[in-house]
């Protein structure tokens, strides 16, 4: 497997976002290693919070909400998934697939760190992902926060979200910045639109960006629909606390969070929200209301 790794100095005076990076080596699964980053950030004895972003984006995502949760003193995890952020990029499509990211992201959090008592927030692939690695090991979670996500099993895409598959693979050019501000309620400072392509020099380190819409199992003949159905079994037995909070104003995952509400029994009698005037990435428009939410949560 061939991969890239972004220079250092990518990284550096990034706006809003001064957190030192933490690296561990996971296996490939073609016999070598890949680098991941990952924040560690507050007291390392605090309650877990798992933040894990989705596509394109990386932990810059969350710098909004890291502040909060480390002052409500939780200790705040937020990896960078394989071919994102500082983690290495494998350069081929062809390299990547669901159920790769499940098995890296488990390689992670599980194996490396040995996180337990997790309270995982997850949006966008960050539920895709996150959420198969509850379904695989429950104990390790106390609760589970979903925003704008899905456990998709075939069925049920929204004509945005198939316009924004096709988009990502028919695009001559892949502009990272300007798609994660196009998933924004308002504009995004120029500053911010650079540090969010800060990961990916040129169309090399992409390959995962591209090609990370297409792995959503949108057919019944997906091979991940029966793995997804297999978490879903597990879900509609997990009774610990379960927050839906999806945004407003994100035509992606509209519809989304129905399902999570009529089949996991944790989610009943929780203080389930909409967050106003967000759009995809909610962690932007409105990230310390999130992380407001996320503290309440835990305290509750």
């Amino acid at each position: 497997m061939e991969t890239v790794r972004t220079p250092d100095d990518r990284f550096v005076d990034l706006p809003g976002y001064p957190f030192e990076p933490h690296y561990a080596e996971i296996p490939d699964g073609d016999g070598d290693t890949l680098r991941v980053h990952y924040l560690d950030e507050g007291r390392s004895d605090g309650s877990t919070v798992l933040l894990i972003h989705g596509e394109p984006t990386w932990s810059y995502l969350y710098r909004h909400m890291i502040p909060p949760l480390v002052s409500a003193g939780h200790r705040v995890i937020v990896p960078d998934l394989v071919g994102f952020g500082r983690s290495d990029k494998p350069t081929e499509t062809t390299d990547y697939s669901y159920a790769r990211h499940v098995v890296w992201t488990s390689s992670l959090i599980f194996d490396h760190l040995d996180l337990l008592d997790i309270t995982l927030f997850g949006q966008d692939w960050g539920g895709l992902i996150g959420l198969r690695l509850v379904a695989d090991q429950p104990d390790r979670y106390e609760r589970v926060a979903i925003a704008n996500t899905a456990l998709p099993t075939g069925k049920g895409w929204t004509e945005a979200f198939m316009a924004w598959q096709k988009f990502s693979q028919d695009s001559p050019t892949f502009p990272i910045g300007k798609i994660v501000n196009g998933g924004c309620a308002t504009d995004l400072p120029v500053e911010v639109i650079a540090a969010y392509d800060a990961p990916f020099p040129d169309d090399s380190y992409k390959a995962g960006a591209r090609i990370f819409p297409s792995l959503v199992p949108v057919t019944a003949d997906d091979p991940e629909v029966s793995a997804n159905k297999a978490a879903w079994k597990v879900l509609e037995q997990f009774e610990k606390p379960f927050l839906v909070a999806f945004s407003d104003l994100d035509p992606v995952t509209n519809g989304s969070h129905a399902p999570f509400l009529a089949r996991v029994p944790g989610t009943q009698g929780q203080p389930h929200t909409t967050i106003e005037g967000a759009h995809h990435f909610l962690q932007e428009d409105q990230g310390p209301v999130l992380a407001a939410l996320l503290v309440d949560f835990m305290a509750s």
